[in-house]
C-alpha cells in the first residue's frame, strides 16, 4: 500500500503529533508499505517549498514556507500536493490534525476533493471548535472520509461537532524498549518528580508549579525535587515564576533533551507528573509510566485512559488532588514502590504493533 501522511508539524519540531507521525510512518515502512509525509514543517537544514527530504528512509515533502516562528501554515501548499498526490499513485491519505491545523485541513480538502481513501485522525480535544468544523467535516464524511481520534476524551469531542458519523479511536503508540524500565527507588527523600511538556499556556506549567509549591510546603525542605524537560514560549516567565514561589532549589529547567537521554532521566526519577486538562492522549505520561514511573494525573484528561488509579499511578480531580497524590507519594514509600513495581513488570497495550493494525483498519474503513 503507497500511504500519504499529511501533517502540519513534522520533524524537526518536538512534540506529540510531530513524535507519533514520524514513529507512525517509520512503522508503516518496516511493516512493507510504502510512505511519504507532506508537512508544512521545514527541515533541519531550511528545506521548504516543496523540497522533498528523506528521513530515516521516508520521503518528507516540505512544504513551509518563510513565516515569522517558521510557523507551519502554507496557504499556497494545496495546488502542489494535489499534483504529486495525482502523479504518484497514492491508495490512502491520513491526515493528522491538532488543534488548530490549517495546513491539515487543506489537506481533507485536497484528498477528499480528488476522491481519495482518506482518514482523518484528531490528536487534539475539540471543545470549543466542535461547532467552528461542523460543515467541513460533514463535507468531507460525505466525499467519504473516515473520523478517528487518539482516545476516547478526544473521540467524544469529534462526536460532538458532527453527530452519528462513526469514530474510531486509534491510540497513539510506543515501543518499550525505547523506555526500558530502571530499579525501584525505596527511599523516598527527596521524591524525584519529572515532567515532559511543551511550555505552553494549554500545557498549565503555572499550575504544576504551584501544586509542587505546596507539596513542598507540606513535605518540608528536601521533600521534593522537580525536573521540567522540553521547552517553548513561555520558558522565561515560568522561570521567574518558579522563583517567585520560592522553587529555586526544588525545580530545575533542564531543556529538550533527545528521548534517549530522557529515558535515562526517567530511570533516576520516582514519580511522574503531569497537569494537563486539555490532552487528548498523554504519549509524555504513557512513556514516563512504560519506564515504570508512577503517574500523578488529572482525572479529565486524555492521561486517564492510558493510567488506571491506583494500579499504575493517581489520578485526581482537580490540582489540589494532584498536590494530595504527590504528599501521598513521597509520604508512602510503600504505595509508590507497589505501583512502580507494577508497572515495571506490566508493559502498556498501546504497543506500536497494536496501533498500527488499528492504524491499517482505519484505511480499509476509508477504501471500503
Amino acid at each position: 500500500m503507497k500511504i500519504a501522511l499529511l501533517s502540519d508539524c513534522y520533524l524537526p519540531r518536538t512534540g506529540g503529533i510531530e513524535s507519533q507521525v514520524s514513529d507512525l510512518a517509520v512503522r508503516l515502512r518496516a511493516a512493507g508499505h510504502e510512505v511519504e509525509v507532506f508537512t508544512a514543517t521545514r527541515g533541519a537544514k531550511g528545506e521548504r517549498g516543496g523540497v522533498v527530504e528523506v528521513v530515516a528512509g521516508v520521503p518528507v515533502h516540505r512544504m513551509a514556507l518563510h513565516l515569522p516562528g517558521d510557523l507551519p501554515v502554507n496557504p499556497m501548499a494545496p495546488p502542489v500536493v494535489r499534483a504529486r498526490l495525482e502523479d504518484n499513485g497514492f491508495d490512502v491519505a491520513h491526515v493528522h490534525l491538532g488543534v488548530v491545523s490549517p495546513f491539515g485541513w487543506d489537506m481533507a480538502r485536497v484528498a477528499t476533493g480528488l476522491g481519495m481513501p482518506t482518514a482523518l485522525t484528531f490528536h487534539c480535544v475539540l471543545d470549543k471548535g466542535a461547532a467552528v468544523l461542523r460543515p467541513a467535516l460533514r463535507t468531507w464524511t460525505g466525499q467519504g472520509a473516515v473520523l478517528s481520534a487518539v482516545s476516547e476524551l478526544a473521540a467524544k469531542g469529534v462526536h460532538q461537532a458532527i453527530p452519528g458519523v462513526p469514530v474510531g479511536v486509534v491510540p497513539n503508540g510506543i515501543d518499550p524498549l525505547a523506555w526500558p524500565v530502571g530499579p525501584v527507588r525505596h527511599t523516598t527523600r527527596p521524591l524525584r518528580v519529572v515532567t515532559a511538556t511543551r511550555l505552553a499556556r494549554r500545557k498549565r506549567v503555572g499550575a504544576l508549579l504551584r501544586v509542587v509549591a505546596d507539596a513542598h510546603a507540606r513535605l518540608g525542605a528536601g521533600g521534593v525535587v522537580l525536573d521540567v524537560f522540553g521547552d517553548g514560549p513561555m520558558g522565561t516567565l515560568l522561570e521567574s515564576r518558579s522563583a517567585a514561589l520560592g522553587l529555586e532549589e526544588v525545580v530545575r529547567w533542564r531543556g529538550t533533551v533527545p528521548r534517549a537521554e530522557l529515558a535515562r532521566h526517567y530511570r533516576d526519577a520516582d514519580v511522574y507528573l503531569s497537569p494537563t486538562r486539555l490532552e487528548a492522549f498523554g504519549i509524555a505520561a504513557l512513556e514516563a509510566r512504560t519506564a515504570g514511573l508512577p503517574v500523578i494525573a488529572r482525572a479529565d484528561s486524555g492521561v486517564g485512559e492510558v493510567v488506571t488509579d491506583g494500579v499504575s499511578g493517581l489520578l485526581a480531580a482537580d490540582d489540589a488532588g494532584l498536590t494530595d497524590a504527590l504528599v501521598r507519594l513521597g509520604a508512602d514509600a510503600t504505595l509508590r514502590t507497589r505501583i512502580a513495581g507494577h508497572n515495571t513488570r506490566t508493559p502498556p497495550s498501546q504497543t506500536w504493533e497494536h496501533v498500527v493494525d488499528l492504524v491499517l483498519g482505519e484505511y480499509r474503513r476509508a477504501g471500503a
